[in-house]
């Protein structure tokens, strides 16, 4: 199973830019679809965004898109999300995992990693 390690969250004011990382280790991301999730606060985790294995698919939730890119490096075995235009609504804890073959929406693995905190202020 994959250990994923996130970073780069931060507190930014609405209409800012982050961008998270995703450090896998233990295994190689290259044979697996990769993906984003957030939990806001007293709300359940949601998808956010996925790549394919290629890196040539990519799927976003209909609130970030346009906004967010997700990209992978599958020789740095990192996945990333570059968050533009932020909106106080995408504060959450943010979060990657693997993705379900056939419901890119879904994680992979039951576990996850410590995640890292977005805020965005108004």
């Amino acid at each position: 199973q994959l250990q994923l390690v996130e970073s780069g969250g931060g507190l930014v004011q609405a209409g800012g830019s982050l961008r998270l990382s995703c450090a896998a280790s233990r295994r190689t991301i290259s044979s697996y679809n990769m993906g984003w999730f957030r939990q806001a606060p007293g709300k359940e985790r949601e998808f956010v965004a996925a790549r394919g294995w290629s890196g040539v698919h990519t799927y976003y939730t209909d609130s970030v898109k346009g906004r967010f890119t997700i990209s992978r490096d599958n020789v740095k075995n990192t996945v990333y999300l570059q968050m533009n235009s932020l909106k106080p609504e995408d504060t959450a804890v943010y979060y990657c995992n693997a993705v379900d073959y056939s419901d890119y929406t879904r994680p992979f693995f039951g576990s996850w990693g410590q995640g890292t905190q977005v805020t965005v202020s108004s």
